[in-house]
């Protein structure tokens, strides 16, 4: 099978297929789930039926359902945090790589200064301080995230700055927008789009962290971090609960990574045969 030009191997289907599972599970589930993620239908952990088809949690809500809504909750902040990390990152590193000097230098510090920081320990505690509202998560995991886009995309921005039609362009007077969108992004699109992936998968994971440990997204609302954690401690009862959704977590994040494997090989092999 090809894909864009390119062949594309067995783990790379894998991975597009649960990838597009997941995406259409999360945009589809108020329709897909049976039931509302909050609803009480029947007596704390009921066991399957046919229309409960994975049983009932801890209050009594369907597992299923709970499963569904997790799924776009945990995939769809992933993905907003992603972008956002992202804009910040690319544009921080690209007018630090172009503009230079003080810029360069003041950006950098402060990327440093934010890098040297455990990232959990400092999530920890700005969510402790500030709450756990979900723009005050989206916005920390998105700075905390985008100093590593940062620092990827500064390193590309410089090498390509430093090429004839990137300095020419800024001899004939264009501006630090028209570079960065003109000369350097359609050139660095290929090892930042391998990035996306990766920076999904550490805010998807780190997201189900902060939930695990209660800094996440909150109750009544359904993620699959927050599942494992409401459902570690009635594993005797039914032992497959935190399964299914730390199951999730574990596959979905698969199925990135061997994407992002597949893009990564396809930009080696075509900077090799460039060279």
């Amino acid at each position: 099978m090809r894909l864009f030009g390119h062949r594309v191997p067995l783990t790379a289907l894998i991975g597009l297929v649960i990838i597009a599972v997941n995406l259409i599970t999360a945009i589809g589930a108020p329709w897909i789930a049976p039931f509302d993620q909050a609803n009480v239908v029947g007596d704390a952990w009921g066991d399957p039926t046919s229309q409960n088809l994975l049983g009932l949690d801890n209050l009594g809500r369907d597992l299923l359902s709970r499963l569904i809504y997790g799924a776009r909750m945990s995939i769809g902040l992933a993905f907003v945090i992603t972008c956002l990390s992202f804009a910040l990152g690319i544009v921080t590193g690209f007018a630090a790589a172009v503009l230079r000097g003080w810029v360069d230098t003041l950006l950098s510090r402060i990327v440093d200064l934010l890098l040297s920081m455990p990232t959990l320990i400092f999530a920890f505690i700005v969510l402790s301080v500030l709450g756990t509202d979900l723009p005050v998560l989206i916005l920390t995991i998105a700075i905390l995230d985008s100093t590593k886009v940062f620092r990827l995309s500064r390193a590309l921005a410089m090498n390509l700055a430093a090429l004839e039609y990137v300095e020419v362009a800024q001899v004939r007077g264009e501006g630090l927008w028209w570079v960065i969108r003109k000369e350097i992004l359609p050139n660095a699109a290929a090892p930042l789009i391998a990035e996306f992936g990766l920076r999904f998968s550490f805010a998807f994971l780190f997201i189900a962290a902060l939930s695990f440990l209660g800094l996440g997204v909150q109750p009544p609302n359904a993620d699959w971090g927050s599942m494992v954690r409401d459902y570690r401690d009635m594993i005797n009862l039914d032992a497959m609960a935190p399964l299914y959704p730390a199951g999730a977590i574990a596959i979905l994040t698969i199925g990135v990574n061997f994407v992002v494997d597949w893009m990564l090989s396809i930009h080696s092999h075509a900077h090799g045969d460039g060279a």
